[in-house]
């Protein structure tokens, strides 16, 4: 299995397709997926109409979400814990400022995107391998979503090879809200990687389907943990404009200090539209995406899947399934999904908010240190499920005005409670009494109204 995974190596890019359509046929005849309108799949771009911001050797793009969310839990520090989308409970919050485009020229291709808002700390701080070494890289970084260069070969429907930060869509979800069905990620698509730093090798052997090979840092890493860097795949095949099947994989050595611990992944996606009558008044369109993923952690003091009481068992399975529902030739959309997540030795769990320090423990590197630090040895247990519902207005493909209600549970505590997790104040300059301790609890309900802007 190990050889298989490392021959067919990556992992998920999927950018949005239609964007990408229109950059590679400005310098050849043949477009990948010509004629398939992919505006209705879950983690793409759903405009229809060429970019407004397209010239022959630029496409910019503009992006802004705002969103305000309230949690029923009522924490008193309004910290949102366990999700990269959310960060404050009660107020009014930028969560992203997109800024940039797409070059081309003669072959040239370039992308950058620049990223502002909540997003631009959330995101970094779940990368621990900033503290190996120096020059702070979560800081040289926080500012950029994406930034890649590279060459555009006329072969077939394509070769790109890049090098730079791209996104990673493992887990299905798109990085930027504007392109998903749901506002706050099911665990699947929240606890994996959102990016990469690395070189892309992207082959387009027919009009219907792509193939990329990856060699990164890490798994959403802006360093490498140890000496070995990742490796991945992804293959993406559209048989025709109504489904399309996605399989990713990696392989990579991710956990600080323990070099010999190797983690594998597999990512696993189907997008079906079952219904299609665009200028039909009533139901317009109907669509469904399922994924699922697996993997483990072994070596090092784990055992994967097969656990002894010496190495416990490490690993990583989990899935969700949204059904959408569009509306008034396609202005109003409804969508239903939720999902599940076991996740022994929470390697890939988000550390809740305020109860670790950002630095690694030197005595334990795969550990957090902190007054209240979180744990997440060999063997702790994991599982949590999740389901939303939510309502979309989309006057036209620039706008989307959002409501969605999002039920999370877990079988330990881990969201924040109504006592919070920073002070008894909820403010950072209180003193915290010997007795306090963070007030997480096994379940929250939460509602989101957001506001999602694309040019």
């Amino acid at each position: 299995m190990k050889n298989t995974l490392l021959i067919s190596a990556v992992l998920i890019l999927n950018f949005p397709l239609f964007a990408q359509e229109k950059a590679i046929d400005t310098i050849t005849d043949k477009t990948p997926f010509e004629g398939q309108d992919q505006s209705w799949q879950n983690g793409s771009d759903r405009r229809t109409s060429p970019p407004v911001l397209a010239t022959k050797y630029f496409t910019g793009s503009v992006m802004i979400d705002a969103n305000y969310t309230h949690s029923y839990n009522n924490p008193n520090d309004n910290t949102v814990v366990g999700s990269t989308a959310l960060s404050r409970n009660n107020e009014m919050q930028l969560n992203s400022a997109n800024l940039g485009g797409e070059f081309n020229y003669e072959g040239a291709r370039g992308k950058i995107m620049m990223q502002f808002g909540t997003r631009s700390t959330v995101i970094p701080r779940n990368d621990y391998s900033v503290y190996r070494g120096q020059y702070q890289m979560d800081n040289a970084y926080r500012y950029l979503s994406e930034a890649y260069a590279g060459y555009h070969f006329k072969k077939w429907y394509g070769i790109n090879i890049d090098a730079g930060m791209f996104m990673s869509y493992i887990g299905l979800n798109s990085y930027y809200q504007v392109e998903n069905w749901e506002y706050q990620a099911s665990f699947t698509s929240d606890n994996t990687p959102w990016f990469f730093n690395g070189v892309r090798l992207q082959i387009f052997p027919t009009k219907k389907l792509k193939l990329e090979a990856w060699l990164i840092n890490g798994w959403q890493s802006y360093g490498r943990f140890n000496s070995m860097p990742g490796l991945g795949g992804n293959i993406t095949w559209c048989p025709n404009e109504a489904v399309k099947v996605i399989s990713n994989d990696y392989y990579g050595t991710d956990a600080a200090g323990l070099p010999n611990r190797i983690r594998i992944h597999s990512d696993n996606s189907l997008l079906v539209r079952y219904f299609n009558q665009p200028k039909a008044s009533g139901v317009s369109k109907m669509a469904f995406s399922a994924t699922s993923d697996i993997g483990f952690e072994k070596g090092d003091g784990v055992g994967g899947f097969s656990g002894t009481d010496t190495n416990p068992a490490q690993y990583f399975v989990s899935g969700m399934f949204y059904n959408r529902i569009w509306f008034n030739k396609n202005q109003f959309a409804w969508t239903l999904g939720g999902g599940f997540m076991t996740n022994p030795g929470r390697y890939l769990v988000l550390l809740p908010t305020g109860d670790a320090s950002p630095m690694p423990n030197p005595s334990n590197p795969t550990q957090t240190q902190g007054t209240h630090p979180y744990s997440a040895n060999p063997g702790d247990d994991f599982k949590g499920w999740d389901c939303s519902t939510n309502f979309d207005w989309m006057p036209n493909q620039s706008i989307t005005f959002r409501a969605e209600f999002v039920h999370r549970e877990t079988n330990v505590p881990y969201f924040a409670g109504s006592g919070g997790v920073t002070s008894p104040t909820g403010y950072t300059t209180a003193v915290l009494p010997a007795s306090w301790q963070p007030d997480l609890v096994k379940m929250e309900n939460r509602i989101i109204f957001a506001v999602l802007f694309r040019i």
